[in-house]
C-alpha cells in the first residue's frame, strides 16, 4: 500500500512538472515571434530594466507593442494596431 500511494505522489509530481514548463516554452514562442514579426516590420524598439521587470515597447505606423516581464518570467503583452 505504502509503494501504490508514493508512485501516485511521485507520478502527480511529475504531471505538474512537464504540463508547467510546456505553458512556459508556449508563452516564451508567443512572445519571441511578436518580437521577431515586429523588428521585420522595422519597428523602433525601446528596452527598460527596472529591479528585476523588463519592458519592451515596440512601434511601427500602424502598431504598437508592449510586452512586460516581471522577476517570476510573468509576461504581460499589449498589442494595439491602428486602422
Amino acid at each position: 500500500m505504502k509503494k501504490i500511494a508514493l508512485t501516485i505522489i511521485c507520478a502527480t509530481f511529475l504531471a505538474v512538472g512537464f504540463t508547467s514548463c510546456r505553458d512556459q516554452e508556449k508563452e516564451m514562442s508567443e512572445k519571441d515571434a511578436l518580437i521577431q514579426e515586429m523588428q521585420e516590420d522595422g519597428a523602433d524598439m525601446k528596452v527598460k530594466d527596472d529591479d528585476g521587470d523588463t519592458k519592451i515597447k515596440m512601434e511601427t505606423e500602424n502598431k504598437e507593442v508592449k510586452i512586460k516581464t516581471d522577476e517570476d518570467g510573468d509576461s504581460k503583452i499589449k498589442v494595439d494596431v491602428d486602422n
